[in-house]
């Protein structure tokens, strides 16, 4: 048996790696009053008596959290505040053959980010087979759930479908500054000479998300097909259950045309699609923000922490989603 703690098991990732983990007869969830979530000593009684801890909290917070905690505590940390830290490893088991085991063995692990996730997958295979440069400018746009912004967002976009169900905020960018706080993640992990431009929406509805990634023939280094990018990019997660790699032009996963960002909620499982032709060509991820993109992520984490079955208690697929 197990002993977790979920510190700010209150908040939306929280909530949701609660549910994936009430119901396991391998997992004891460790909990502390209401009243003593701010007594450090209290904290660190808690943490220490925990094989391993979730962290579901602001930045800040969970810095806080790590500096009080005993030294052999071990960590996933969901928050951006350790994710290009030298000393914590980052939680993608998918990104290289060695990745799994460094999670495995690591202390401290550091959750992606759900746009990282959809952003990375993709483009991974390219750059470290050399059809893509590090020095590749990349552009990034996406739309995601509203509940990726936490419980302030979905109080909002809640109310507005209240109250204004005839004039919903269907799609609406953000962080136009340029400066999202996965940026770092995503220049990092893929080893870029330059921060992607990245621009970001949000719609309403509560979870999903799609990524996507235009590219132009000029961009990689050697001759390139929509096929020989398919390749790559199928062999490199032909054995990720996680993954589902589609054909080029996979027409027949879209509805009309329509391609669903909420297509693979409530899974752990990311969709890659390739569209376009010889010189245009666009990489699009679908996943669930709340799962492969989040809780998800961080249940797989603690599965390859602990050493048990690494998708225990989660779903790669889902009733009528994608073919």
């Amino acid at each position: 048996m197990y002993r977790i703690f979920i510190d700010g098991h209150v908040g939306t990732t929280g909530l949701l790696i609660h549910q994936h983990l009430q119901n396991r007869d391998d997992i004891e969830l460790s909990d502390i009053a209401d009243a003593d979530r701010k007594d450090n000593e209290a904290k660190r009684a808690v943490m220490s008596d925990a094989d391993l801890v979730i962290l579901c909290l602001p930045d800040d917070a969970a810095r806080e959290s790590v500096a009080m905690a005993p030294d052999s505590t071990r960590f996933i940390d969901a928050s951006t505040a350790h994710r290009t830290h030298a000393e914590w490893i980052y939680g993608l088991a998918e990104i290289n053959r060695q990745q799994r085991d460094r999670i495995r063995n690591a202390r401290c692990v550091s959750n992606p980010g759900c746009w990282a996730t959809g952003f990375l997958l993709p483009v991974l295979p390219l750059i470290n087979t050399g059809l893509l440069s590090p020095a590749t400018q990349f552009v990034i746009n996406g739309v995601s759930g509203y509940s990726g912004g936490g419980r302030e967002m979905i109080e909002r976009y809640r109310s507005r479908a209240s109250r204004h169900p005839d004039n919903l905020w269907y799609s609406r960018p953000y962080s136009l500054g340029l400066q999202h706080k996965h940026l770092p993640e995503m220049q990092q992990v893929a080893g870029l000479d330059h921060r992607p431009v990245f621009q970001p929406s949000v719609g309403h509805f509560h979870q999903g998300m799609l990524v996507s990634i235009p590219l132009f023939r000029e961009q990689f280094l050697t001759g390139c097909s929509l096929e020989l990018i398919y390749q790559l990019i199928a062999e490199q997660y032909e054995n990720e259950a996680c993954i589902k790699v589609h054909e080029p032009n996979d027409d027949a996963a879209l509805d009309r045309g329509f391609l669903d960002p909420q297509a693979n909620n409530e899974t752990n499982r990311q969709d890659i699609f390739i569209f376009g032709h010889q010189d245009q060509i666009l990489l699009i991820s679908v996943l669930d923000n709340l799962g492969k993109g989040a809780s998800g992520a961080a249940v797989q984490n603690m599965n390859l922490m602990l050493g048990t079955a690494e998708l225990q208690g989660l779903s790669t697929e889902k009733q009528g989603q994608l073919p």
